[in-house]
């Protein structure tokens, strides 16, 4: 159930990236991405160089075209599967119940591929659906005492068939509803994690409005996020609404 205050503000913020008719007349969203950052560099991730992915509008779904070879993609499948297929679909690598095998002293260390799928793949479906996410049953909110003029603070809790983060995570919109930051633990990397997820140079994709860039930093236990390092950095080269069939 939604506080009618909140209910106002998600209908607003939903409206401020394009609406909700639009968001459920699409299948996907597709993009071109750049991401690198500490984070990755720690696990021994390579940086991705205008990578080409695609999230599912209507379930949890991912892919990344060409990767980690040309001619493979990597798909994140919800929480009960990460597989790495050729071309034609047959599989090259899978790990059954992704979240739960991320535990272990070598991911302290290094990141293997099916490890940096499960992990890049949920968070991008979230960054790259929301708001629109919260359109989905199960959300609860709670609109929080603003932090600084004309900033509207939002407590949502996930509900447990949305792979994110973590359950609750602080969204923080402009007046005008462009989702400014969200403040999180990335709970697979551990539970010190707690991030600040920065969004700005908004842009206008085919009717979708969307930030085309991405900086998350420590947040520790400050309201304001450390300078550095820079996590994880994405830049949107591209992004298309793809619609539905029919």
């Amino acid at each position: 159930m939604i506080p009618g205050d909140a209910e106002r503000l998600i209908a607003d913020v939903v409206a401020a990236h394009g609406g909700e008719t639009l968001w459920r007349s699409l299948a996907a969203i597709e993009a071109v991405l750049s991401v690198d950052g500490f984070l990755f560099t720690a696990k021994r991730i390579k940086p991705l160089r205008r990578q080409r992915v695609s999230a599912s509008t209507t379930e949890a779904r991912f892919t990344f075209f060409d990767w980690p070879l040309p001619g493979q993609r990597g798909e994140w499948i919800g929480e009960e599967e990460v597989r790495i297929v050729t071309g034609d679909g047959t599989p090259i690598a899978r790990r059954e119940q992704p979240r739960s095998a991320f535990r272990g002293l070598r991911r302290e260390l290094w990141w293997d591929n099916l490890d940096f799928l499960f992990f890049a793949g949920y968070a991008t479906w979230n960054y790259l659906t929301t708001p629109f996410v919260f359109l989905r049953p199960g959300f609860r909110f709670e609109v929080l005492p603003s932090a600084a003029d004309g900033i509207t603070r939002v407590r949502a809790v996930f509900p447990d068939d949305v792979p994110s983060h973590c359950r609750e995570q602080v969204f923080h919109f402009a007046p005008g509803g462009e989702l400014l930051r969200l403040d999180y633990t990335a709970e697979v990397v551990g539970g010190w994690a707690r991030a600040a997820h920065l969004c700005v140079d908004y842009r206008d994709f085919d009717g979708l409005r969307a930030p085309a860039t991405r900086r998350v930093r420590p947040l520790f236990h400050f309201a304001d996020p450390l300078p550095f390092p820079t996590l994880v950095a994405i830049d949107v080269h591209e992004l298309r609404p793809v619609k539905k069939a029919g």
